[in-house]
């Protein structure tokens, strides 16, 4: 079982409630991959030690974070749009995520955050190679320095960097909508948002 699988519950309870099968595959999403009957037991054991709630919504039970107990570590935010850039066409991811990840860090990103992010070398270039594309390899006279001064990870010393070209408005509205999720996810919400919402079990996976 991972260290770090609290922390994960954590964020993907963040101001919502959900099924254990919807947690296991939210999990999964984010490369947490436990088997559901794993946590079923772990989540119960939580409730138990009164750290999350346990809702019965026939046919299923929910959990949620008890107020009060919500752990709020720093948010990574390469992590944060990896996980979140998923839910948008993947016509679009890499662009929007090049505008928001540079509109965040305001200088270009360079390759190797991009393939944190879950990019691959072969999604950059098939992108670069289309018509029309709105990126475009940066050609900012202090990338050396940008690279020298990134301590969080390694960027290779000829790791190419890429800012947005001609965004579209389609682009610019979908990082706004990024941007408020992260800010969501990144946020202590309690005590701003309603306890509870007319709900079906629908929501919860």
């Amino acid at each position: 079982m991972p260290e770090n699988l609290h922390s994960s519950i954590n964020q993907i309870l963040e101001g919502k409630q959900l099924s254990i099968s919807a947690i296991t595959r939210e999990l999964k999403e984010i490369g947490v991959n436990e088997h559901r009957l794993v946590m079923t037991g772990y989540l119960r054991a939580l409730r138990d030690m009164k750290i999350l709630d346990e809702v019965n919504i026939p046919p299923s039970k929910v959990y949620k974070m008890i107020d009060g107990k919500e752990d709020h570590p720093q948010a990574d935010v390469y992590a944060l749009i990896a996980r979140e850039i998923k839910h948008f066409d993947q016509n679009v991811g890499l662009p929007l995520t090049v505008y928001v990840i540079t509109s965040i860090l305001d200088r270009p990103v360079f390759k190797e955050e991009l393939l944190k992010m879950g990019f691959t070398s072969k999604n950059i270039s098939d992108y670069l190679s289309r018509p029309g594309h709105m990126i475009r390899e940066s050609r900012n006279e202090n990338i050396r320095e940008y690279i020298s001064g990134i301590t969080k990870i390694i960027i290779p010393p000829a790791d190419p960097a890429y800012e947005a070209d001609l965004m579209s408005s389609d682009i610019i509205k979908d990082a706004n909508c990024l941007l408020v999720k992260m800010l969501r996810l990144s946020l202590d919400m309690s005590g701003l948002t309603p306890r509870t919402k007319r709900t079906t079990i629908a929501d919860f996976g």
